[in-house]
Protein backbone atom coordinates (compact mmCIF):
# COMPACT_ATOMS: atom_id res chain seq x y z
CA UNK A 1 0.00 0.00 0.00
CA UNK A 2 1.45 3.42 -0.81
CA UNK A 3 1.56 6.44 1.21
CA UNK A 4 -1.42 8.45 -0.72
CA UNK A 5 -3.16 5.36 -0.65
CA UNK A 6 -2.87 5.30 2.94
CA UNK A 7 -3.41 8.53 3.47
CA UNK A 8 0.16 9.15 5.18
CA UNK A 9 1.73 12.57 3.99
CA UNK A 10 5.18 11.40 2.15
CA UNK A 11 6.83 14.88 2.56
CA UNK A 12 6.78 15.08 6.38
CA UNK A 13 10.77 13.91 7.09
CA UNK A 14 10.51 14.50 11.05
CA UNK A 15 6.60 14.84 13.08
CA UNK A 16 7.08 16.94 15.95
CA UNK A 17 7.04 13.90 18.88
CA UNK A 18 10.68 12.68 16.60
CA UNK A 19 14.23 13.91 17.34
CA UNK A 20 16.30 15.09 14.06
CA UNK A 21 20.12 15.40 14.09
CA UNK A 22 21.27 18.20 15.88
CA UNK A 23 23.10 20.26 12.92
CA UNK A 24 19.64 19.44 11.00
CA UNK A 25 17.73 21.25 13.60
CA UNK A 26 20.46 24.12 14.17
CA UNK A 27 20.14 24.51 10.78
CA UNK A 28 16.11 24.89 10.31
CA UNK A 29 16.25 26.86 13.72
CA UNK A 30 18.57 29.49 12.78
CA UNK A 31 16.65 29.80 9.41
CA UNK A 32 13.66 30.75 11.06
CA UNK A 33 15.66 33.06 13.15
CA UNK A 34 17.28 34.85 9.69
CA UNK A 35 13.42 35.22 8.74
CA UNK A 36 11.71 36.26 11.90
CA UNK A 37 14.44 38.02 13.89
CA UNK A 38 14.18 41.62 11.42
CA UNK A 39 10.63 41.70 12.42
CA UNK A 40 11.07 41.19 15.78
CA UNK A 41 13.34 44.05 15.75
CA UNK A 42 11.51 46.22 13.53
CA UNK A 43 7.87 46.46 14.84
CA UNK A 44 8.88 48.43 18.43
CA UNK A 45 11.63 50.36 16.27
CA UNK A 46 8.85 51.91 14.44
CA UNK A 47 6.34 52.18 16.86
CA UNK A 48 9.14 53.99 19.45
CA UNK A 49 10.15 56.38 16.39
CA UNK A 50 6.50 56.99 14.84
CA UNK A 51 5.56 58.11 18.74
CA UNK A 52 8.64 59.93 19.57
CA UNK A 53 10.00 57.94 21.74
CA UNK A 54 13.68 58.44 22.96
CA UNK A 55 16.79 56.37 21.68
CA UNK A 56 17.17 54.90 25.20
CA UNK A 57 13.54 53.19 25.45
CA UNK A 58 13.88 52.00 21.41
CA UNK A 59 17.55 50.04 22.92
CA UNK A 60 15.52 48.87 25.98
CA UNK A 61 12.44 47.68 23.73
CA UNK A 62 14.09 45.93 21.28
CA UNK A 63 16.49 43.77 23.84
CA UNK A 64 13.44 42.62 25.86
CA UNK A 65 10.99 41.82 22.37
CA UNK A 66 14.11 39.49 21.80
CA UNK A 67 14.28 38.21 25.19
CA UNK A 68 10.12 37.24 25.59
CA UNK A 69 9.97 35.92 22.49
CA UNK A 70 12.78 33.19 22.88
CA UNK A 71 11.28 32.46 26.14
CA UNK A 72 7.69 31.97 24.67
CA UNK A 73 9.53 30.40 21.74
CA UNK A 74 10.10 27.51 24.01
CA UNK A 75 7.27 27.90 25.72
CA UNK A 76 5.22 26.26 22.81
CA UNK A 77 7.67 23.94 21.80
CA UNK A 78 8.16 22.12 25.05
CA UNK A 79 4.60 22.40 26.45
CA UNK A 80 4.79 23.14 30.06
CA UNK A 81 1.18 21.95 31.70
CA UNK A 82 -1.25 23.73 29.73
CA UNK A 83 0.84 26.42 28.47
CA UNK A 84 2.07 25.68 25.49
CA UNK A 85 1.33 24.07 21.60
CA UNK A 86 3.72 20.97 21.29
CA UNK A 87 4.54 22.33 18.06
CA UNK A 88 7.58 25.11 16.84
CA UNK A 89 5.30 27.94 16.51
CA UNK A 90 7.64 31.39 16.50
CA UNK A 91 6.91 34.06 18.60
CA UNK A 92 7.95 37.71 18.08
CA UNK A 93 6.11 41.44 18.44
CA UNK A 94 3.04 42.01 16.28
CA UNK A 95 2.69 44.16 13.63
CA UNK A 96 -1.12 44.30 14.24
CA UNK A 97 -0.41 46.11 17.68
CA UNK A 98 1.73 48.97 15.84
CA UNK A 99 -1.13 52.09 15.80
CA UNK A 100 -2.47 51.45 18.94
CA UNK A 101 0.96 51.06 20.88
CA UNK A 102 1.94 54.13 19.02
CA UNK A 103 -1.27 55.62 20.13
CA UNK A 104 -0.12 54.51 23.56
CA UNK A 105 3.41 55.97 23.76
CA UNK A 106 2.76 59.70 22.09
CA UNK A 107 -0.13 60.17 24.96
CA UNK A 108 0.76 58.11 28.40
CA UNK A 109 4.42 57.33 27.72
CA UNK A 110 6.16 53.57 27.71
CA UNK A 111 4.53 53.63 31.49
CA UNK A 112 0.85 53.58 30.06
CA UNK A 113 2.06 51.06 26.87
CA UNK A 114 3.41 48.64 29.67
CA UNK A 115 0.04 49.27 31.47
CA UNK A 116 -1.94 48.41 29.24
CA UNK A 117 -0.45 45.34 27.17
CA UNK A 118 -0.20 43.75 31.03
CA UNK A 119 -4.23 44.27 31.64
CA UNK A 120 -4.99 43.56 27.97
CA UNK A 121 -3.01 39.61 28.17
CA UNK A 122 -5.20 38.41 31.08
CA UNK A 123 -8.62 38.91 28.84
CA UNK A 124 -5.99 36.23 26.37
CA UNK A 125 -5.61 33.71 29.76
CA UNK A 126 -9.61 33.60 29.73
CA UNK A 127 -10.00 33.49 26.12
CA UNK A 128 -7.96 30.13 26.41
CA UNK A 129 -9.41 29.02 29.33
CA UNK A 130 -12.95 29.21 27.82
CA UNK A 131 -12.05 27.96 24.21
CA UNK A 132 -14.67 25.54 23.82
CA UNK A 133 -17.63 28.47 24.51
CA UNK A 134 -16.14 30.08 21.11
CA UNK A 135 -16.25 26.97 19.22
CA UNK A 136 -19.03 27.98 17.34
CA UNK A 137 -17.57 31.49 16.37
CA UNK A 138 -13.69 30.51 15.54
CA UNK A 139 -14.81 28.16 13.04
CA UNK A 140 -12.41 26.86 10.37
CA UNK A 141 -13.77 29.44 7.92
CA UNK A 142 -12.73 32.03 10.53
CA UNK A 143 -9.44 30.85 11.08
CA UNK A 144 -8.77 29.93 7.89
CA UNK A 145 -9.48 33.67 6.21
CA UNK A 146 -7.43 35.27 9.00
CA UNK A 147 -4.54 33.12 8.09
CA UNK A 148 -5.13 34.64 4.35
CA UNK A 149 -5.62 37.60 5.49
CA UNK A 150 -1.88 37.27 7.20
CA UNK A 151 -0.28 36.77 3.94
CA UNK A 152 -2.55 39.69 2.38
CA UNK A 153 -1.58 42.50 4.82
CA UNK A 154 2.12 41.53 5.46
CA UNK A 155 2.81 40.96 1.55
CA UNK A 156 2.50 44.89 0.55
CA UNK A 157 5.69 45.39 3.28
CA UNK A 158 7.48 42.55 1.71
CA UNK A 159 7.28 44.14 -1.91
CA UNK A 160 8.18 47.48 -0.31
CA UNK A 161 11.75 45.66 1.31
CA UNK A 162 12.45 44.83 -3.18
CA UNK A 163 13.48 48.20 -3.37
CA UNK A 164 14.72 49.10 0.14
CA UNK A 165 18.37 49.78 -1.09
CA UNK A 166 20.70 52.73 -0.17
CA UNK A 167 21.59 55.09 -2.49
CA UNK A 168 24.81 54.46 -4.77
CA UNK A 169 23.70 50.98 -5.23
CA UNK A 170 23.40 50.12 -8.67
CA UNK A 171 19.93 49.91 -9.88
CA UNK A 172 20.00 45.82 -11.16
CA UNK A 173 21.44 45.10 -7.64
CA UNK A 174 17.79 44.63 -6.12
CA UNK A 175 16.19 42.80 -8.36
CA UNK A 176 19.07 40.29 -9.87
CA UNK A 177 20.02 39.22 -6.00
CA UNK A 178 15.94 39.09 -5.38
CA UNK A 179 15.26 36.84 -8.44
CA UNK A 180 18.37 34.69 -7.30
CA UNK A 181 16.95 34.30 -3.95
CA UNK A 182 13.89 33.20 -5.35
CA UNK A 183 14.83 31.31 -8.25
CA UNK A 184 17.45 29.08 -5.85
CA UNK A 185 14.57 28.26 -3.04
CA UNK A 186 11.82 27.21 -5.87
CA UNK A 187 13.96 25.32 -8.23
CA UNK A 188 15.40 22.94 -4.91
CA UNK A 189 12.19 22.86 -3.43
CA UNK A 190 10.80 21.43 -6.74
CA UNK A 191 13.11 19.26 -7.46
CA UNK A 192 15.55 18.24 -4.90
CA UNK A 193 14.72 15.31 -2.69
CA UNK A 194 15.88 14.34 0.71
CA UNK A 195 18.02 16.82 2.93
CA UNK A 196 18.81 18.84 0.40
CA UNK A 197 15.00 19.90 -0.40
CA UNK A 198 15.55 20.59 3.92
CA UNK A 199 18.36 23.51 3.07
CA UNK A 200 16.38 24.85 0.05
CA UNK A 201 15.33 28.55 2.31
CA UNK A 202 18.99 29.20 3.75
CA UNK A 203 20.70 27.70 0.28
CA UNK A 204 18.66 30.86 -1.27
CA UNK A 205 18.88 33.01 1.18
CA UNK A 206 22.91 32.63 1.09
CA UNK A 207 22.60 32.65 -2.69
CA UNK A 208 20.87 35.99 -3.09
CA UNK A 209 23.27 37.52 -0.29
CA UNK A 210 26.35 36.59 -2.03
CA UNK A 211 24.87 38.25 -5.53
CA UNK A 212 24.03 41.25 -3.39
CA UNK A 213 27.39 41.33 -2.01
CA UNK A 214 28.62 41.39 -5.47
CA UNK A 215 27.20 44.63 -5.78
CA UNK A 216 27.58 46.40 -2.67
CA UNK A 217 24.24 46.09 -1.15
CA UNK A 218 25.34 43.97 1.87
CA UNK A 219 25.55 45.91 5.00
CA UNK A 220 29.04 45.13 5.98
CA UNK A 221 29.42 48.10 7.91
CA UNK A 222 26.76 47.00 10.26
CA UNK A 223 28.57 44.02 11.13
CA UNK A 224 31.94 45.37 12.07
CA UNK A 225 30.41 48.58 13.83
CA UNK A 226 28.61 46.35 16.27
CA UNK A 227 30.23 45.44 19.61
CA UNK A 228 30.59 41.46 20.15
CA UNK A 229 28.71 41.59 24.05
CA UNK A 230 26.32 44.25 24.95
CA UNK A 231 23.46 45.01 26.82
CA UNK A 232 20.47 47.56 26.24
CA UNK A 233 21.42 51.80 26.89
CA UNK A 234 17.82 52.00 28.24
CA UNK A 235 16.10 51.19 31.53
CA UNK A 236 12.94 49.58 32.46
CA UNK A 237 10.34 52.20 32.02
CA UNK A 238 7.55 51.58 34.58
CA UNK A 239 3.89 51.23 34.98
CA UNK A 240 1.19 54.03 35.04
CA UNK A 241 -1.15 53.18 37.76
CA UNK A 242 -3.47 56.35 37.56
CA UNK A 243 -5.92 54.59 35.15
CA UNK A 244 -6.74 57.94 33.67
CA UNK A 245 -8.65 58.69 30.98
CA UNK A 246 -6.08 57.73 28.54
CA UNK A 247 -6.01 54.44 30.02
CA UNK A 248 -9.65 54.23 29.57
CA UNK A 249 -9.80 55.42 26.40
CA UNK A 250 -7.20 52.93 24.71
CA UNK A 251 -7.97 49.92 26.85
CA UNK A 252 -10.94 48.84 24.33
CA UNK A 253 -8.59 49.08 21.59
CA UNK A 254 -6.03 46.85 23.25
CA UNK A 255 -8.13 44.18 24.49
CA UNK A 256 -9.68 44.16 20.55
CA UNK A 257 -6.46 43.74 19.03
CA UNK A 258 -5.37 41.00 21.60
CA UNK A 259 -8.14 39.23 20.92
CA UNK A 260 -7.53 39.49 17.50
CA UNK A 261 -3.77 38.22 18.37
CA UNK A 262 -5.41 35.11 19.90
CA UNK A 263 -7.62 34.05 17.02
CA UNK A 264 -4.93 34.91 14.53
CA UNK A 265 -3.20 32.21 17.15
CA UNK A 266 -6.05 29.67 17.34
CA UNK A 267 -5.48 29.34 13.21
CA UNK A 268 -1.55 29.18 13.24
CA UNK A 269 -2.01 26.65 15.95
CA UNK A 270 -4.69 24.63 13.52
CA UNK A 271 -2.28 25.14 10.60
CA UNK A 272 0.51 23.57 12.40
CA UNK A 273 -0.97 20.35 12.91
CA UNK A 274 -1.95 20.06 9.76
CA UNK A 275 1.51 20.12 8.41
CA UNK A 276 3.27 18.65 11.05
CA UNK A 277 1.71 14.75 11.10
CA UNK A 278 2.78 12.39 8.56
CA UNK A 279 -1.03 10.64 8.61
CA UNK A 280 -3.85 13.76 8.58
CA UNK A 281 -5.34 13.47 12.17
CA UNK A 282 -8.20 16.04 13.71
CA UNK A 283 -7.15 19.10 15.25
CA UNK A 284 -6.12 18.96 19.09
CA UNK A 285 -7.67 21.28 20.49
CA UNK A 286 -5.87 21.33 24.14
CA UNK A 287 -2.71 22.24 21.70
CA UNK A 288 -4.41 25.24 20.27
CA UNK A 289 -5.37 26.35 24.36
CA UNK A 290 -1.70 25.91 25.12
CA UNK A 291 -0.68 28.15 22.38
CA UNK A 292 -2.99 31.04 23.56
CA UNK A 293 -2.26 30.48 26.79
CA UNK A 294 1.29 30.97 25.89
CA UNK A 295 0.30 33.82 23.62
CA UNK A 296 -1.27 34.79 26.66
CA UNK A 297 2.14 34.77 28.55
CA UNK A 298 4.13 36.42 25.84
CA UNK A 299 1.92 39.01 26.26
CA UNK A 300 2.09 39.46 30.17
CA UNK A 301 6.37 39.17 29.82
CA UNK A 302 6.11 42.22 27.23
CA UNK A 303 3.79 44.61 29.20
CA UNK A 304 6.21 43.60 32.93
CA UNK A 305 9.24 43.94 30.27
CA UNK A 306 8.19 47.66 28.57
CA UNK A 307 7.96 46.50 24.85
CA UNK A 308 5.54 45.91 22.24
CA UNK A 309 2.67 42.88 22.53
CA UNK A 310 3.83 39.27 21.30
CA UNK A 311 1.96 36.84 18.78
CA UNK A 312 2.32 33.69 17.02
CA UNK A 313 4.54 34.21 13.73
CA UNK A 314 2.78 32.16 10.97
CA UNK A 315 6.08 31.71 8.79
CA UNK A 316 6.57 29.11 10.74
CA UNK A 317 3.91 27.08 9.49
CA UNK A 318 5.20 27.81 5.91
CA UNK A 319 8.68 26.80 6.97
CA UNK A 320 7.41 23.92 8.65
CA UNK A 321 5.52 22.32 4.99
CA UNK A 322 8.21 23.70 2.79
CA UNK A 323 10.64 21.97 4.41
CA UNK A 324 8.22 19.00 6.09
CA UNK A 325 10.06 19.31 9.80
CA UNK A 326 7.76 19.83 12.55
CA UNK A 327 9.66 18.43 15.34
CA UNK A 328 10.05 20.39 18.59
CA UNK A 329 13.67 20.20 18.76
CA UNK A 330 13.33 23.09 16.21
CA UNK A 331 11.59 25.23 18.31
CA UNK A 332 13.56 24.95 20.76
CA UNK A 333 16.55 26.04 18.70
CA UNK A 334 14.94 29.18 17.65
CA UNK A 335 13.99 29.79 21.02
CA UNK A 336 17.44 29.71 22.35
CA UNK A 337 19.13 31.45 19.60
CA UNK A 338 16.89 34.44 20.49
CA UNK A 339 17.98 34.65 23.87
CA UNK A 340 21.72 34.67 22.60
CA UNK A 341 20.82 36.81 19.92
CA UNK A 342 19.79 39.11 22.83
CA UNK A 343 23.63 40.28 24.11
CA UNK A 344 25.54 39.41 21.12
CA UNK A 345 24.76 42.83 19.01
CA UNK A 346 27.17 41.43 16.46
CA UNK A 347 25.59 37.94 16.00
CA UNK A 348 22.20 40.12 15.57
CA UNK A 349 23.76 42.62 12.77
CA UNK A 350 25.35 39.60 10.98
CA UNK A 351 21.69 38.39 10.61
CA UNK A 352 19.83 41.88 9.89
CA UNK A 353 22.60 42.78 7.62
CA UNK A 354 20.71 40.58 4.84
CA UNK A 355 19.40 43.06 2.08
CA UNK A 356 15.74 43.90 2.10
CA UNK A 357 15.26 41.98 -1.48
CA UNK A 358 16.87 39.57 -0.84
CA UNK A 359 14.36 38.88 2.84
CA UNK A 360 11.20 39.60 0.70
CA UNK A 361 12.22 37.48 -1.97
CA UNK A 362 12.63 34.72 0.25
CA UNK A 363 9.02 35.97 2.48
CA UNK A 364 7.39 35.92 -0.70
CA UNK A 365 7.91 32.14 -1.16
CA UNK A 366 6.51 31.29 2.66
CA UNK A 367 3.38 33.84 2.32
CA UNK A 368 2.46 32.32 -0.70
CA UNK A 369 2.20 28.66 1.09
CA UNK A 370 1.30 30.31 3.72
CA UNK A 371 -1.55 31.74 1.93
CA UNK A 372 -2.64 27.87 0.44
CA UNK A 373 -2.76 26.90 3.91
CA UNK A 374 -5.50 29.05 5.09
CA UNK A 375 -7.35 27.61 2.25
CA UNK A 376 -7.00 24.29 3.52
CA UNK A 377 -8.30 24.75 6.84
CA UNK A 378 -11.11 27.18 5.38
CA UNK A 379 -12.01 23.57 3.52
CA UNK A 380 -11.02 20.84 5.63
CA UNK A 381 -14.40 20.25 7.19
CA UNK A 382 -15.84 20.80 3.79
CA UNK A 383 -17.53 23.57 2.23
CA UNK A 384 -21.12 25.09 1.25
CA UNK A 385 -22.85 28.22 0.81
CA UNK A 386 -22.43 29.71 3.98
CA UNK A 387 -18.56 28.72 4.62
CA UNK A 388 -18.06 30.48 1.26
CA UNK A 389 -20.36 33.18 1.89
CA UNK A 390 -18.28 33.99 5.46
CA UNK A 391 -14.84 33.17 3.85
CA UNK A 392 -14.94 35.56 0.62
CA UNK A 393 -17.03 38.52 1.79
CA UNK A 394 -14.56 39.02 5.18
CA UNK A 395 -11.36 37.90 3.13
CA UNK A 396 -12.24 40.88 0.39
CA UNK A 397 -13.51 43.42 2.77
CA UNK A 398 -10.00 42.45 4.56
CA UNK A 399 -8.23 43.28 1.69
CA UNK A 400 -10.18 46.36 0.79
CA UNK A 401 -9.16 48.09 4.30
CA UNK A 402 -5.87 46.73 4.13
CA UNK A 403 -5.54 49.10 1.08
CA UNK A 404 -7.31 51.63 1.92
CA UNK A 405 -10.36 52.18 -0.74
CA UNK A 406 -13.07 51.37 1.88
CA UNK A 407 -14.83 54.64 2.78
CA UNK A 408 -11.10 55.43 4.04
CA UNK A 409 -12.69 59.04 5.14
CA UNK A 410 -15.06 57.18 7.60
CA UNK A 411 -12.94 54.49 9.09
CA UNK A 412 -9.23 55.57 8.53
CA UNK A 413 -9.41 56.75 12.06
CA UNK A 414 -11.76 54.39 13.50
CA UNK A 415 -10.90 52.91 16.86
CA UNK A 416 -7.16 54.39 16.45
CA UNK A 417 -6.91 52.81 12.72
CA UNK A 418 -7.88 49.29 13.61
CA UNK A 419 -9.58 48.77 10.62
CA UNK A 420 -6.35 49.84 8.42
CA UNK A 421 -5.40 46.53 9.19
CA UNK A 422 -6.44 44.09 6.86
CA UNK A 423 -6.69 40.98 9.24
CA UNK A 424 -7.94 42.75 12.20
CA UNK A 425 -11.43 44.41 9.41
CA UNK A 426 -11.69 40.99 7.59
CA UNK A 427 -11.53 38.57 11.06
CA UNK A 428 -13.60 40.84 12.55
CA UNK A 429 -16.39 40.74 9.63
CA UNK A 430 -15.84 36.98 9.53
CA UNK A 431 -16.45 36.60 13.14
CA UNK A 432 -19.66 38.95 12.84
CA UNK A 433 -21.02 37.10 10.11
CA UNK A 434 -20.59 33.80 11.85
CA UNK A 435 -22.42 34.89 15.07
CA UNK A 436 -24.94 36.54 12.87
CA UNK A 437 -25.63 32.49 11.80
CA UNK A 438 -25.82 31.18 14.91
CA UNK A 439 -28.07 33.57 16.31
CA UNK A 440 -30.43 32.98 13.56
CA UNK A 441 -30.04 29.30 13.51
CA UNK A 442 -32.82 26.95 13.99
CA UNK A 443 -33.55 26.32 17.98
CA UNK A 444 -31.83 23.86 20.37
CA UNK A 445 -32.96 21.66 22.02
CA UNK A 446 -31.09 20.33 25.27
CA UNK A 447 -30.15 17.65 28.23
CA UNK A 448 -28.29 17.37 30.37
CA UNK A 449 -28.23 13.58 31.98
CA UNK A 450 -25.63 11.54 34.20
CA UNK A 451 -22.62 10.80 32.09
CA UNK A 452 -23.21 6.91 32.50
CA UNK A 453 -25.56 3.98 30.78
CA UNK A 454 -28.24 4.83 32.72
CA UNK A 455 -28.89 7.70 31.37
CA UNK A 456 -29.68 6.14 27.62
CA UNK A 457 -33.17 5.69 28.29
CA UNK A 458 -33.22 9.85 28.86
CA UNK A 459 -31.36 10.25 25.45
CA UNK A 460 -33.72 7.89 23.65
CA UNK A 461 -36.86 10.03 24.72
CA UNK A 462 -35.44 13.09 24.69
CA UNK A 463 -34.11 12.57 20.42
CA UNK A 464 -37.78 11.02 20.07
CA UNK A 465 -39.17 13.98 20.85
CA UNK A 466 -36.96 16.18 18.84
CA UNK A 467 -37.71 13.93 15.76
CA UNK A 468 -41.45 14.16 16.40
CA UNK A 469 -41.42 18.38 16.49
CA UNK A 470 -39.08 18.60 13.28
CA UNK A 471 -41.96 16.23 11.92
CA UNK A 472 -39.55 13.11 11.22
CA UNK A 473 -40.57 10.07 10.45
CA UNK A 474 -39.84 6.75 12.37
CA UNK A 475 -36.72 5.57 10.24
CA UNK A 476 -34.90 9.37 10.92
CA UNK A 477 -36.31 8.60 14.81
CA UNK A 478 -34.52 5.05 15.17
CA UNK A 479 -31.80 6.83 13.69
CA UNK A 480 -31.51 9.67 15.79
CA UNK A 481 -32.20 6.90 18.39
CA UNK A 482 -29.43 4.94 17.35
CA UNK A 483 -26.55 7.71 16.98
CA UNK A 484 -27.54 8.97 20.71
CA UNK A 485 -26.89 5.33 22.19
CA UNK A 486 -23.75 4.88 20.03
CA UNK A 487 -22.36 8.27 20.78
CA UNK A 488 -22.47 7.61 24.37
CA UNK A 489 -21.13 4.58 24.36
CA UNK A 490 -18.03 6.11 22.22
CA UNK A 491 -17.41 8.27 24.95
CA UNK A 492 -17.62 6.28 27.60
CA UNK A 493 -15.20 3.52 26.65
CA UNK A 494 -11.80 3.72 28.91
CA UNK A 495 -13.43 5.48 31.43
CA UNK A 496 -13.28 4.62 35.30
CA UNK A 497 -16.54 4.90 37.48
CA UNK A 498 -14.75 7.67 39.25
CA UNK A 499 -14.19 9.93 36.09
CA UNK A 500 -17.82 8.99 35.14
CA UNK A 501 -19.25 10.22 38.39
CA UNK A 502 -17.05 13.63 37.88
CA UNK A 503 -18.74 14.62 35.08
CA UNK A 504 -22.52 15.20 33.26
CA UNK A 505 -23.44 14.46 30.01
CA UNK A 506 -25.08 17.40 27.64
CA UNK A 507 -26.99 16.66 24.68
CA UNK A 508 -27.49 19.51 22.13
CA UNK A 509 -29.92 18.75 18.98
CA UNK A 510 -30.52 21.28 16.35
CA UNK A 511 -32.10 20.83 13.10
CA UNK A 512 -30.17 22.52 9.79
CA UNK A 513 -29.74 21.84 6.14
CA UNK A 514 -32.60 19.36 6.59
CA UNK A 515 -31.06 16.98 9.05
CA UNK A 516 -30.16 16.66 12.57
CA UNK A 517 -26.81 18.22 14.11
CA UNK A 518 -26.32 16.59 17.69
CA UNK A 519 -23.47 17.84 20.26
CA UNK A 520 -22.13 15.26 23.03
CA UNK A 521 -20.80 17.59 25.12
CA UNK A 522 -18.67 15.74 28.02
CA UNK A 523 -15.19 15.12 29.93
CA UNK A 524 -12.02 15.19 28.11
CA UNK A 525 -10.59 11.61 26.81
CA UNK A 526 -7.05 10.29 25.71
CA UNK A 527 -8.32 9.11 22.01
CA UNK A 528 -9.69 11.48 19.11
CA UNK A 529 -12.96 10.05 17.96
CA UNK A 530 -13.38 11.28 14.60
CA UNK A 531 -9.21 9.73 14.45
CA UNK A 532 -10.18 6.43 15.39
CA UNK A 533 -13.17 6.43 12.93
CA UNK A 534 -11.07 8.20 10.17
CA UNK A 535 -8.54 5.10 10.60
CA UNK A 536 -11.61 2.88 10.32
CA UNK A 537 -12.49 3.49 7.10
CA UNK A 538 -8.91 3.93 5.76
CA UNK A 539 -7.15 1.08 6.75
CA UNK A 540 -6.84 -2.33 5.19
CA UNK A 541 -4.54 -3.76 8.06
CA UNK A 542 -2.87 -2.63 11.23
CA UNK A 543 -3.30 -2.65 14.97
CA UNK A 544 -6.12 -4.43 16.64
CA UNK A 545 -8.45 -2.66 18.95
CA UNK A 546 -10.84 -3.93 21.52
CA UNK A 547 -13.81 -5.52 19.76
CA UNK A 548 -16.65 -3.51 21.53
CA UNK A 549 -14.97 -0.10 20.38
CA UNK A 550 -14.46 -1.41 16.77
CA UNK A 551 -18.24 -2.28 16.57
CA UNK A 552 -19.26 1.02 18.52
CA UNK A 553 -17.41 3.19 16.01
CA UNK A 554 -18.24 1.24 13.12
CA UNK A 555 -21.69 2.02 13.95
CA UNK A 556 -21.16 5.15 14.28
CA UNK A 557 -19.78 6.02 11.24
CA UNK A 558 -22.17 4.17 9.45
CA UNK A 559 -25.47 6.34 10.78
CA UNK A 560 -24.06 9.24 10.83
CA UNK A 561 -22.68 11.61 7.96
CA UNK A 562 -19.77 13.20 9.40
CA UNK A 563 -17.96 13.02 13.02
CA UNK A 564 -16.13 15.64 14.48
CA UNK A 565 -14.31 15.19 17.65
CA UNK A 566 -13.56 18.80 19.36
CA UNK A 567 -10.84 18.07 22.55
CA UNK A 568 -10.19 21.03 25.44
CA UNK A 569 -8.85 20.63 28.52
CA UNK A 570 -12.10 19.28 30.98
CA UNK A 571 -14.61 19.33 27.86
CA UNK A 572 -14.80 16.33 25.40
CA UNK A 573 -17.30 17.74 22.29
CA UNK A 574 -18.21 15.20 19.61
CA UNK A 575 -20.31 16.45 17.02
CA UNK A 576 -22.14 14.45 14.48
CA UNK A 577 -24.06 15.09 11.09
CA UNK A 578 -27.37 12.77 10.88
CA UNK A 579 -28.54 12.73 7.28
CA UNK A 580 -32.66 11.49 7.04
CA UNK A 581 -32.43 8.02 5.05
CA UNK A 582 -33.31 8.03 1.98
CA UNK A 583 -36.60 6.54 1.11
Amino acid sequence: MTAGESGLRPGIRYQPDETPPVPLAFGLGLQLVVLCVAGIVLTPAIVIRAAGGSEAFLSWAVFAAILVSGVTTIIQAVRFGRFGAGYVLLMGTSGAFIAVCVAAIAEGGPEMLATLVVISSLFQFVFSTWLSLFRRILTPAVAGTVIMLVAVTVMPIIFNMLTDVPDGVPAPAAPISALATILVIVVIALKATGTWRLWAPVIGVVAGSVVAAFFGLYDVDRVTEASWIGFPNGAWPGFDLEFGPVFWGLLPAFVFVTLVGAIETVGDCIAIQRVSWRRPRAVDFRAVQGAVAADGIGNLLSGLAGTVPNTTYSTSVSVAELTGVGARRVGVVVGITFIGLAFFPKALAVILAIPGPVAAAYLTVLLSMLFVVGMKVVFQDGIDYRKSLVTGVAFWIGVGFQNGVIFPEYFSEFAGGLLQNGMTAGGLMAILMTLFVELTGSRRSRIQVEFDLSALPKISEFLRAFAARMGWDTAMADRLDAVGEEGLLTLLQDKSEAERGQRRLLLVAYKEDGGAHLEFIAGTGEDNIQDRIALLGARATGEMIELEQEVSLRLLRHLASSVRHQQYYDTDIVTVRVDRPSD
